[in-house]
């Protein structure tokens, strides 16, 4: 079996995003590991319309950028999704991009980090359905930047290391993560 990869992505296209210094700051975190690789994948670096046709669930996708993001998404063999809490849930972006694609993430293990309002659960709980509905399975562990820590890390620009009491939660979610990538990539390998 080759080493997994994963796939770190940055759901937020706004001009003053927090979750480019979240992708960063875990993927410091991950690559330390030796049993997976790692990549950030931007959704600026994709570009998709605005999703209306048919689900990829039953006709191939026609649009060149969503034809790009589906390959991305088929060579991954996981996700971790940063995401910002926007009215209770996800980025509009990435349910976009999320509807651009079906085959290329089922039984693909998916990993949250939220940020914002209580921490981006209600974002990630909305999300794990999302990838419920795209045949991925939810792990438990995630990391959640709420309260003194996002006002400390969004609104007043301090770095991650004067916040090390995130790192075990990043750890924890990462090692929930290899374990639910091995088991499902087999699974996938055998099939």
């Amino acid at each position: 079996m080759s080493k997994p990869k994963i796939g770190i992505i940055i759901s937020s296209t706004r001009e003053q995003r927090f979750g480019e210094k979240a992708a960063k700051w875990v993927h410091g975190i991950a690559t330390k590991r030796t049993d997976m690789d790692f990549e950030i994948v931007d959704l600026r670096d994709y570009p998709l319309p605005y999703f209306e046709g048919v689900s990829p669930f039953y006709a191939p996708v026609q649009d060149p950028v969503a034809q790009r993001w589906g390959a991305k998404m088929a060579e991954l063999d996981g996700y971790i999704f940063v995401t910002a809490e926007y009215n209770r849930s996800i980025t509009g972006a990435l349910k976009n991009a999320l509807d651009w694609a079906y085959k290329e993430y089922n039984r693909k293990p998916a990993a949250f980090l939220g940020y914002g309002g209580v921490g981006g659960a209600r974002a990630v709980e909305h999300l794990r359905l999302i990838c419920i509905e795209l045949q991925m399975a939810p792990t438990r562990f995630g990391v959640h930047i709420g309260g003194a820590d996002a006002m400390g890390l969004l609104f007043q620009g301090k770095p991650f290391e004067e916040f090390p009491h995130l790192v075990p939660t990043a750890e924890a979610m990462l090692e929930d993560l290899a374990w639910w990538t091995r088991t499902l990539k087999t699974g996938r390998e055998a099939a």
